[in-house]
């Protein structure tokens, strides 16, 4: 048997994760000097209110060794291998800390880490392509295998309605967020070779910057393939996440168009009125 776990920054819904069996394991969140985990003791609005009133962003961190050893040890008693699929390296130790969990389990050879190379359901994509070849009975090296050829497909990207978040986090500077605020600037962020990278830059409200959005990413899109894409976000109030999906229906071209709320690792960089559209390139 195969168990397929995510960390947190995978961002799946609880239906999602209950309907291919995704065991979530939480990352941590900071607020003052408190430790909290994400999806489970906190959540994005609390996140969020906090940030406004101190003025700071949240810190996050790798779940702990011991956390992981107790997710996989009654998998690793069966016998059953287990794959755990991480956040990019360059961004944290989510996985190095799984695989420290394996041999802390003396269980290694049975172990297999996935550095998404992503983020959020960048990383979801990934880990329901490995877990419907799990349930069509492949091999668990040939699902790894197949699942690291398919790492540079992914495409990533989001537009985000401030910059005080990601300069709180220390993604830019002061100086920028404050003009850029002051201009109504909303920067597209790609995930590149597991990096955050800033793209095409937009202005004006966040409803039309999400618009303008999608519609340059169109060309894309139809190149992805179509099973399935996200819709991510940390949108908490307007019709904008309504509009993108109305966008990607009259495509005619997705399976499936799966929408998530962001989590509180993610929405602690990215901050509210964050969207991004996610999927596998042909």
């Amino acid at each position: 048997m195969i168990k397929i776990f995510a960390d947190s920054t995978s961002d799946f819904s609880k239906e999602l994760a209950e309907r291919y069996d995704i065991g979530i394991i939480p990352l941590f969140i900071r607020m003052d000097d408190k430790y909290y985990r994400d999806g489970v003791d906190i959540d994005r609005d609390t996140i969020f209110k906090w940030s406004d009133q101190t003025g700071k962003t949240p810190g996050t961190a790798a779940p702990s060794i011991e956390d992981v050893v107790r997710y996989f040890r009654p998998y690793a008693e069966k016998g059953d291998d287990i794959f755990y699929f991480a956040i990019s390296e360059e961004m944290s130790t989510s996985a190095n800390v799984a695989r420290l969990a394996a041999n802390e389990l003396d269980y290694e050879d049975h172990v297999f880490v996935v550095d998404t190379m992503s983020l959020s359901t960048g990383n979801a994509l990934l880990v329901i392509k490995a877990a419907e070849m799990a349930a069509d009975g492949y091999p668990s090296e040939m699902i790894y295998n197949r699942i690291l050829d398919l790492r540079s497909r992914v495409r990533a990207s989001f537009v985000v309605d401030t910059l005080t978040f990601l300069s709180r986090g220390g993604r830019c500077s002061a100086a920028t967020a404050l003009i850029g605020n002051a201009i109504k600037l909303k920067p597209m962020i790609l995930v590149s070779e597991g990096k955050m990278d800033a793209g095409k830059k937009y202005r004006g409200s966040s409803d039309r910057v999400i618009s303008h959005y999608v519609n340059d990413m169109k060309a894309d899109i139809l190149k992805a393939e179509p099973s399935r894409v996200f819709i991510t976000h940390t949108v908490t109030s307007g019709d904008s996440v309504a509009k993108v999906r109305k966008f990607l229906e009259e495509l005619n071209y997705f399976d499936e168009i799966l929408e998530t709320e962001a989590g509180g690792v993610i929405s602690s960089h990215c901050g509210p009125g964050t969207l991004g559209v996610l999927y596998i390139e042909k």
